[in-house]
């Protein structure tokens, strides 16, 4: 039988919940399959993975894999898909995977496919549903040779509940004299923050061409964001204006999110933006002008001056 393994991602040992999503479309492919986590001291982050109901949770855990260079990751993925005989590899789409694994893909020979929505069949014989054009189109596609490669949008993918029985975990043996060194690590800026991230967040405010300045977003949306316990959005207005970090930026170039409340504040609808968070639950919008196109997909809308409204809907929610 064919066999798939999933790429589970993971921010300095905490895992990405949108490696159970890449888990549960492996799940629908049918197959058994196996979780890979890449890393240094993942231990946690592996055991968070064993109640996902893969075959096995694969480790590769070695100093030369603390930070997710890509010439070494992709070096170790597809000497596991050879070891293992996958002929499906399934990761979650973000900018990791985007770095990762086409090169995984490259050294094995095997076609890849983006963005999936869907996908129906059997590993090996699969047809895949992946938007394009902003979200416009939905392509049915389907890929040849014996390996295939496809990273998933966990929107699309529930993950499944917890299994009673632990998956084992295995060491893979990781030969540090046989990683490539074509990149070097040489500092890592993280920017703290006590706001949950967008890409994993049940509740995000967003905001967008109306607020006029960086000290305006922040009072503004991430007042609102903080007395919801919500993360924070900008569209690529504000991050061109530079008044908020592309890190931000939610739309087709920035993050793909679907929370199970989007707020957006002062943001008119672009299509561009909608491609990153068309898979809301509800959509609630702050905006002055009522012919805003984002008002055409809202489930909720308010025709006001998000200066007016904001302060008002913050007050009202402390109470």
């Amino acid at each position: 039988m064919s066999h798939t393994l999933v790429i589970a991602e993971h921010d300095q040992g905490t895992l990405k919940t949108a490696s159970l999503a890449a888990a549960a479309a492996a799940q629908k492919a049918g197959a058994p399959f196996d979780l890979l986590l890449l890393g240094s001291g993942v231990a946690a982050a592996a055991e968070a993975l064993r109640r996902a109901g893969a075959a096995t949770v694969l480790v590769a855990d070695h100093a030369d894999l603390a930070q997710p260079l890509a010439d070494r990751y992709a070096a170790v993925i597809a000497a596991v898909v050879r070891a293992r005989g996958a002929k499906l590899v399934l990761a979650a789409v973000s900018t990791f995977t985007k770095d990762v694994l086409p090169r995984a893909a490259a050294l094995v020979d095997a076609a890849m496919v983006s963005d999936v929505v869907g996908l129906e069949g059997t590993a090996g014989a699969l047809t895949f549903r992946r938007v394009m054009f902003a979200g416009n189109v939905v392509a049915t596609v389907q890929l040849e040779g014996d390996i295939q490669f496809a990273t998933v949008r966990s929107a699309a993918f529930a993950a499944a509940a917890p299994t009673d029985a632990p998956s084992p975990v295995e060491a893979v043996a990781v030969d540090a004299a046989q990683l490539p060194r074509f990149a070097t690590f040489e500092a890592r800026e993280v920017k703290k923050s006590a706001r949950p991230d967008a890409t994993e967040a049940r509740i995000i405010v967003s905001g967008g061409r109306a607020l006029k300045s960086a000290e305006d977003f922040e009072r503004l949306v991430g007042g609102l964001a903080d007395t919801l316990g919500a993360a924070v959005g900008s569209s690529r207005a504000l991050v061109d204006a530079g008044i908020t970090p592309n890190s931000l930026q939610i739309g087709q170039t920035g993050k793909i999110v679907a929370p199970e409340l989007y707020l957006a504040v002062g943001i008119s609808g672009a299509i561009q933006h909608m491609a990153g968070m068309k898979d809301t639950k509800i959509i609630a919008a702050i905006n002055k002008d009522a012919e805003a196109p984002i008002f055409e997909v809202a489930d909720y809308g308010l025709v006001a001056d998000v200066y007016e409204a904001v302060p008002e809907l913050i007050q009202k929610l402390k109470q």
